[in-house]
């Protein structure tokens, strides 16, 4: 493998033994993948900061030890626990101590305090072309493909140790040649669907790339013109849920995919389904365990965390408050912090929605009634939430789920 100067530097201890440690395994990591040099990495966002038992604690204590400190801006994903509104955390007492101090040591390293799982809705997004080390499944998707930075799907522990070492493996999506489309889908009949159609649409075209595309690339055409960047949000992170999707294209939405013969380099590419309003439907019936009239205990917003733009769609619908059921709503620190600046967490605490931060309803101890069904616009959601919170699912559009929390059961706005 090629080493630059800098890579010696930091093998030799220049850069204190946090570093040096964190090298070895990056270096590792590149050698199993077949890379043939490192690149410098423009930023981090790190997954590991959500509790899975001691191995995660013990890898961020030893750095800890070490006096390490991230070499680049990183982020952090949603940790076990809301350190902002701990008394929100119902699971056993053990667990939640030791998610907020493995929370607690990835600050220490030097990682900005995000716990979110949209790190571009944060003031480090990062920009076309940036080398990244992300972790997080959905957000890995958005910065390749909405945003047109480059990072492979890193997992916890090496994500940590690029970011202590600002150096990323030279592989995969980080080449041009490895980043075009391989297969196509086609959207039909559906160019004029509204903005509260083109959630589910990009939805159902996200679970159906990332079964039946497995991890290749694929371009997806006819998405309603009313798309807009949190509905390829929504797209992204069922690809990422249903199947191993590290980046699509949008032909037409995405900045490297103005035009198909862009997205597919001019190559010959199959088209691997048409889908029209029929297989849409179906699709996102697939997601729902319960049949409409269902009762409901809960709704749940926000998976990945809501942006301030779904926050504008959701204000006007607290007008249907109060509601028959808890509606629990995900989001990062950056957009609470603007909530509560303008008066809108109070609005929302007034009419019954609890604002969850730092975590995330499918994977922590939060929602205190599973009795019964819970309804959610979110598909990466639905898709999760019966397998980890053993809970049956309705999905919907997001007035769906308010006119069913003002109801208590499964209706159709």
């Amino acid at each position: 493998m090629e080493l630059s100067r800098t890579d010696h530097e930091i093998i030799n201890g220049d850069h204190g033994p946090a570093a040096a440690d964190a090298l070895q395994l990056v270096l590792k990591f590149a050698e199993a993948a077949g890379a043939p040099r490192l690149l410098t990495c423009a930023g981090a966002h790190v997954d590991g900061c959500l509790h899975h038992g001691q191995a995660s604690l013990d890898f961020v204590e030893r750095f800890v030890a070490l006096k390490g400190r991230v070499k680049v801006p990183t982020t952090l994903n949603v940790g076990s626990v809301d350190l902002i509104h701990p008394e929100l955390f119902i699971g056993e007492a053990q667990l939640g101590a030791a998610g907020r101090r493995l929370m607690q040591a990835h600050v220490e390293l030097g990682c900005t305090p995000s716990f979110t799982c949209a790190p571009s809705q944060t003031l480090l997004r990062p920009k076309f072309g940036d080398q990244l080390a992300w972790a997080e499944s959905n957000a890995i998707v958005f910065a390749n493909s909405v945003i047109g930075a480059r990072t492979n799907r890193y997992g916890d522990f090496i994500d940590l140790a690029c970011a202590l070492t600002g150096r990323v493996p030279d592989y995969g999506l980080h080449r041009s040649e490895n980043r075009r489309a391989r297969a196509i889908v086609e959207i039909q009949g559906l160019e004029d669907a509204g903005s509260d159609q083109a959630g589910g649409i990009a939805v159902a075209a996200g679970l159906f790339t990332g079964k039946q595309c497995g991890d290749s690339i694929a371009a997806i055409t006819g998405l309603p013109a009313s798309t807009s960047k949190d509905d390829l949000k929504a797209l992204g992170a069922a690809a990422a849920s249903s199947g191993s999707v590290a980046m699509f294209h949008a032909v037409g939405f995405t900045p490297e995919a103005p035009d198909l013969k862009t997205a597919t380099g001019g190559a010959d590419v199959p088209v691997v389904a048409r889908l029209g309003p029929k297989e849409i439907s179906g699709i996102l019936a697939s997601l729902s365990t319960v049949k409409d009239g269902a009762g409901l205990t809960a709704v749940a917003l926000g998976t990945p965390h809501f942006s301030l733009s779904e926050f504008e769609r959701l204000m006007p619908m607290l007008a249907l408050a109060p509601f028959a059921v808890p509606v629990y709503v995900n989001t990062g620190r950056h957009e609470w912090e603007r909530l509560v600046a303008d008066g809108r967490a109070q609005r929302l605490e007034s009419a019954g929605v609890t604002v969850v931060v730092d975590t995330c309803t499918y994977v922590t101890s939060i929602i205190r009634d599973l009795s019964g069904a819970v309804m959610t616009n979110s598909g990466k959601w639905a898709y999760y939430a019966p397998g980890n919170l053993g809970v049956d699912v309705a999905f919907g559009t997001l007035a769906d789920t308010l006119v069913s929390a003002k109801a208590g059961r499964v209706v159709r706005a």
